[in-house]
């Protein structure tokens, strides 16, 4: 009898698991996203001060940030590779079957995140990206569709349940189960306050996000929805919000820096 999908799928996954090559480039692919959090946080930080615009705030913008600097476009094309196989490292866990379906099914979430990080890379890269305003012309478009404005909605609801979701994991300290080892003495507790603190901040920012896509939903306004970038808008606009925006942006370079001690103690 010949081999299920299904069987099938998992061999595969299990013969990828087992490349020493593809784990190596998948924790490369952790590294590179605390590159991209780090300069996010600063550029945060900066829209905060005042010495940076809004627009600049967002993965593109800090990627575009990467790119300027010396040896930044070969650094990009080595985050493409990086984050592919973070991406296809993911694909493999949600193939395996040896996890509960709730953990495969976060483990095909992020490898749609990881391989959507490495598309925005070649764009910047490639310079085809079109920066500020992609995701507002691409609600505009995704809103004219029949069932548009209710999908919109509903992707606001799950990017704010998924930033809760990160200020529990932060406050719980339950991202200690996606590492092995290296949590003991001062540089482990120091990864455990940065891991903290980082997932904590990126949630706050995540909640914004998704709020914005719910507010451009029942207003019928895709303006209102927007990236990261909008995000931070939002927060530098409430009251003690050059406050609220630095200590967010501070939350993700220390997001950045846990994403280094995550791309050598992850569990793979």
């Amino acid at each position: 009898m010949a081999p299920s999908m299904s069987s099938t799928g998992k061999s595969a996954a299990r013969s990828a698991q087992g490349s020493k090559t593809l784990e190596l480039l998948a924790r490369a692919g952790y590294a590179m996203s605390g590159v991209l959090h780090l300069v996010i946080g600063v550029l945060a930080v900066q829209v905060a001060t005042g010495s940076a615009s809004s627009e600049e705030a967002s993965q593109t913008g800090a990627l575009a940030a990467v790119a300027e600097t010396p040896g930044g476009t070969a650094l990009l094309w080595f985050a493409v590779v990086a984050f592919a196989a973070l991406g296809l490292w993911q694909v493999t866990v949600a193939l395996s079957g040896a996890l509960e379906t709730s953990d495969r099914l976060k483990a095909a979430g992020k490898a749609v995140v990881y391989v959507a990080l490495g598309v925005l890379a070649v764009q910047v890269v490639s310079g085809a990206s079109s920066g500020s305003g992609q995701e507002e012309s691409f609600t505009a478009r995704l809103m004219q569709s029949p069932g548009g404005t209710l999908l919109v909605g509903a992707v606001g609801v799950g990017v704010v349940v998924t930033g809760v979701y990160h200020v529990v994991k932060g406050w719980k300290k339950k991202f200690l189960e996606d590492l092995r080892g290296g949590t003991s003495g001062h540089v482990g507790r120091a990864v455990v306050q940065l891991g903290r603190v980082g997932y904590i901040a990126k949630g706050v920012a995540l909640g914004v996000l998704g709020a914005l896509f719910v507010v451009a939903a029942v207003q019928n306004d895709p303006e209102q929805a927007g990236g990261l970038d909008a995000a931070f808008a939002t927060i530098v606009e409430q009251p003690f919000g050059v406050v609220l925006l630095v200590a967010v942006g501070l939350g993700f370079a220390a997001y950045g820096l846990y994403s280094f001690a995550r791309a050598r103690y992850a569990r793979m």
